[in-house]
């Protein structure tokens, strides 16, 4: 599903990576490892095109992704891409059931069928129940369920999850491993920046950022 070829990234007169080629199929879960400062995130975010790369390209079924203009890349998000924050990305002072609305709104299925599977996916990452608490008063491994939970919702066909179990107890870095590999099995490609053993073990694959 995903072709990166050639990928070059550099900050002023520092390459912080070039070369960079890797193919991911769909279904598959590739780990991107390296140490710390080697570029992982930014890799990640160059391929949901959060920032560009200066050179390569970037190939998903068969469309290279860098040379999208703006609406193209607005839809890309909406259609494609599930991202998973380490930072979780939620709105604070609204409730779990509203923070899953904008996944459902984004990827433009309609919002009142899309809320059926609301329960479904609250009861799958433990948060049954929850849906009207607001994000603030969860804590941190219960805030990244509420993104797991997103994830499902949406179903989107690429996700890219960013160090997504860096601050994570190991029950609840379990529970993340567990949906994505479940959603890996159902046709989603999943890229995963990381540096923990446990995750690249739960991978398919893995890719050393800086090394080539």
């Amino acid at each position: 599903m995903i072709v990166v070829e050639d990928l070059s990234k550099s900050f002023g007169s520092r390459t912080l990576w070039s070369g960079v080629s890797f193919t991911v199929d769909r279904g598959e879960m590739l780990a991107l490892v390296g140490p710390s400062g080697a570029g992982k995130s930014t890799l990640l975010n160059c391929i949901g095109l959060l920032e560009t790369a200066d050179g390569g390209e970037i190939r998903v079924d068969g469309s290279d992704i860098t040379r999208f203009g703006r609406g193209a890349r607005r839809r890309f998000r909406r259609d494609t891409l599930g991202y998973l924050f380490q930072n979780y990305a939620l709105i604070d002072n609204a409730t779990v059931s509203a923070n899953l609305d904008v996944a459902v709104a984004a990827s433009g299925v309609a919002l009142r069928r899309r809320r059926r599977e609301y329960g479904a996916a609250l009861a799958r990452v433990g948060l049954a129940g929850r849906a009207k608490e607001k994000i603030y008063r969860l804590s941190g491994g219960e805030q990244q369920r509420v993104a797991l939970a997103r994830l499902l919702v949406k179903k989107p066909a690429l996700i890219l999850a960013d160090e997504p179990t860096g601050a994570l107890d190991k029950a609840n870095e379990a529970m993340v491993m567990e949906v994505l590999r479940e959603m890996s099995r159902q046709g989603a490609t999943v890229i995963v920046a990381t540096h923990q053993d446990r995750v690249q073990a739960g991978c398919d694959s893995l890719f050393e950022v800086g090394s080539r």
